[in-house]
């Protein structure tokens, strides 16, 4: 399947966890240094979900892309 959509819109997609997760941790340092700690170690810890499945996305994407080649 030459023509199929499966590899840009997974590309796409791991592009767009990326930049969320990127964002978040901005933020994440903007409000810890204003003094809310907690908050920002809660954020923190929701990121390290991004991070810890962010290998695991992009072997099963080569995967995938592979299979439909």
């Amino acid at each position: 399947m030459a023509d199929s959509p499966l590899p840009a819109l997974l590309y796409r997609l791991n592009q767009n966890i990326n930049a969320v997760g990127a964002a978040v941790e901005e933020l994440a340092i903007w409000v810890e240094q204003r003094g809310s700690t907690e908050t920002s170690d809660a954020v923190k810890l929701h990121l390290e979900t991004l991070i810890e499945n962010s290998d695991f996305i992009a072997e099963a994407m080569v995967e995938l892309i592979a299979r439909e080649g």
